[in-house]
C-alpha cells in the first residue's frame, strides 16, 4: 500500500538528468591517441612513494596528484605494457607532444 510520500529511490519524472561522469566511472582511466601510439592514462591522487617524471626528470613527491601512463598497444602484450607504465606530472604529460 503506498504511503503517499515521494520515493527517495526514484526521482520524479521532471527531475533534471545528471550526465554520467565517464572519467569518474572508469576510475580516472581513459585512452588517448597520440602520434606515438595509443596510451592508457589514469589520474592518481598520489601514493607513499616518489617517482621521477620522464617529462622533466624532476621528482614527483609523495601524495602529489599526477598521471600514470602506459602504451595500450605494447609489443609484448598488455601485461608488459602495464609493467612499463610511467608516472608523470600532469602538466608534463599534457605538454609532452609539444616538446621536441
Amino acid at each position: 500500500m503506498p504511503s503517499g510520500r515521494p520515493s527517495k529511490r526514484h526521482p520524479k519524472s521532471g527531475a533534471e538528468h545528471v550526465p554520467l561522469d565517464l572519467e569518474r566511472a572508469l576510475g580516472g582511466r581513459r585512452s588517448e591517441d597520440a602520434p606515438d601510439g595509443t596510451w592508457t592514462v589514469q589520474r592518481v591522487k598520489g601514493s607513499d612513494k616518489t617517482f621521477r617524471c620522464p617529462g622533466c626528470q624532476q621528482v614527483i613527491g609523495p601524495h602529489l596528484a599526477h598521471v600514470v601512463a602506459w602504451a595500450s598497444d605494447g609489443l609484448l602484450g598488455p601485461t608488459s605494457a602495464l609493467e612499463d607504465r610511467r608516472h608523470w606530472h600532469r602538466a608534463c604529460w599534457d605538454a609532452r607532444g609539444r616538446r621536441r
